[in-house]
């Protein structure tokens, strides 16, 4: 691909002197060792450094053109390239970026997904749905993408990675035949700080859930849950009209919202958008704010050898009258009691978007498969189970806990959670992931996370301190090496006890100070099984 800079200068209205205007570009880069002959390089201020300390080394790689803010390096000024000064050069990166690759998501149906908890799962979900449908699709999540093919891990490890990437991905998806795509859409990237989503047109929004995380960003509680709000505003921002793969008229798109009502924010988001938002719940009497007239509710709720089945309600709010229209035996293929409320949210927005009764979306719940390191079952003919999740958060454990406890010591096993929490994040939870935790396991092993620049131990007692009924060296124990910890929880187990393996998940890596240690959980529980069997 190539374009001049002042076609892809002129749509994020950034002025282009006559003398640049016909530099052609052949890439983008925010990273100068990504840099090749013929890019553009964004100069980005950085927590603990600034970009234009690397703009000497992205005109050594071939840079033609520099996007900065702040103070040009004065050995730069008489360099050849065109150097471009803006205020903040984070946030017009993706404006810039939309234009080089063509505004891409004007010829996609774009789902975004944000929330807490449930994002990588809710885009799964969705994908996999649209798949069954006949869409040709691709999606961007923590865990994995697709371009329009089968699912490939994901290198990257934002969950929303910067607006260059997204826009390429969606480009590529484009070139791949693809009409619809699904975005997980993080506090991060929905932030204006970051702007990372900034240009991209969503057509349907779900909200998962808000819980205490990522204030170390955010700053507060009523921040986060502003920034993710964002996704809804979107949805008012553009006419929904796209110019599909083969399509010679635009098709418009319907466009609603879908909200957890279990989540006390549902109202927030509901209100955030001037469009149709329906909720969903697995609770019997949920708070169903006054904006929402469509919601449904999931009761019966069992958990299975092989998932969950339950009974979906499409109930209808008149004012004070609630009716039900009907009511669905469902039967969902993965495991975990929340997985419930993603099939839900991916069913509305699907049925919204792609004109399917809702009825015939629920009938294939039975076909989804779990994400990567979500409640994932690993069996290598161990007397025990094994379940391996991400989940990191106070929220989130409460969640996989409860029904696990139920289940496990309703036949009087026993669960050994093991886990711990990373370093230079949020440390208010830390003492209350112990305090969950010791609520319903019998037996707990802090390790390491990502400790990162913190003392590995320090965070662990940290965790320790919310275990206040357990004692240390008994059924508390504090191993920070990883390896070693999963391999003195499976010594622990005996016959029909689990052990809830918790906070790596997918993730290919373990952080110490700066540098990311290559690690794999479920390698890593795998070897660590075939060694004791």
């Amino acid at each position: 691909m190539q374009k001049s800079l002042y076609q892809i200068l002129k749509p994020a209205k950034i002025e282009c002197p006559e003398h640049y205007r016909n530099i052609q570009i052949t890439g983008l880069a925010f990273d100068s060792r990504a840099v090749k002959p013929g890019f553009l390089f964004f100069a980005l201020p950085g927590v603990h450094t600034n970009g234009n300390r690397f703009i000497a080394s992205a005109l050594k790689n071939g840079a033609k053109a520099v996007i900065y803010q702040d103070e040009l390096p004065a050995e730069l000024e008489t360099a050849e390239a065109a150097f471009l000064h803006v205020k903040d050069s984070r946030f017009v990166m993706a404006a810039v970026a939309d234009a080089f690759y063509d505004f891409p998501s004007k010829k996609l149906v774009i789902y975004g997904v944000t929330g807490t908890e449930g994002k990588s799962s809710t885009v799964s979900f969705i994908w996999q749905l649209l798949r069954k449908a006949g869409k040709k699709c691709g999606f961007i999540s923590t865990v994995e993408y697709s371009l329009g093919g089968e699912a490939l891990p994901n290198p990257e490890h934002q969950t929303t990675p910067e607006a260059p990437i997204i826009c390429e991905k969606l480009y590529e998806m484009i070139q791949n035949g693809c009409t619809h795509a699904v975005v997980e859409s993080s506090s991060h990237g929905l932030s204006v700080r970051t702007n990372r989503l900034g240009s991209v047109l969503f057509d349907e929004a779900a909200f998962m859930n808000v819980t205490h995380e990522h204030l170390e960003f955010h700053g507060t509680l009523e921040q986060y849950k502003f920034d993710k709000a964002n996704l809804f505003r979107a949805l008012d921002k553009h006419d929904h009209k796209k110019l599909l793969c083969g399509n010679k008229e635009p098709e418009q798109i319907t466009p609603v919202g879908a909200v957890n009502l279990d989540d006390k924010a549902a109202g927030y988001f509901a209100e955030a958008t001037k469009h149709k938002v329906f909720g969903f719940s697995i609770e019997e009497n949920p708070t169903v704010p006054p904006s929402i007239t469509e919601y449904f509710v999931a009761k019966d709720i069992k958990e299975t050898a092989t998932g969950v089945t339950c009974v979906i309600k499409c109930m209808h709010k008149d004012g004070a009258n609630t009716a039900t229209l009907y009511e669905q035996q469902a039967e969902l293929s993965v495991y975990g009691t929340f997985n419930v409320y993603n099939a839900l949210a991916a069913t509305i927005l699907i049925s919204a978007s792609c004109s399917i009764d809702e009825r015939k979306i629920i009938e294939w719940w039975n076909t989804l498969k779990p994400v990567t390191g979500r409640m994932t079952v690993i069996d290598q003919g161990q007397p025990f189970e094994v379940l391996i999740d991400y989940a990191h958060t106070p929220s989130s454990f409460e969640t996989i806990f409860k029904p696990l406890s139920e289940r496990i010591h309703g036949r009087e096993n026993r669960i050994i959670a093991l886990f711990g929490s990373a370093g230079e994040r949020d440390t208010k939870k830390r003492p209350e992931q112990g305090r969950i935790a010791s609520k319903y396991a019998d037996i707990i092993i802090l390790t390491d996370e990502d400790p990162r620049k913190e003392d590995a131990v320090s965070i662990l007692k940290e965790i320790a301190a919310g275990c206040v009924n357990k004692t240390e060296g008994k059924d508390l124990l504090l191993i920070n090496n990883r390896p070693e910890a999963i391999r003195k929880a499976f010594s622990l187990a005996k016959k029909g006890d689990l052990v809830l393996l918790l906070g790596k998940g997918h993730e290919n890596s373990i952080i110490y100070n700066e540098t990311a240690t290559p690690y794999n959980e479920i390698a890593e529980a795998k070897a660590a099984l075939e060694d004791i069997l």
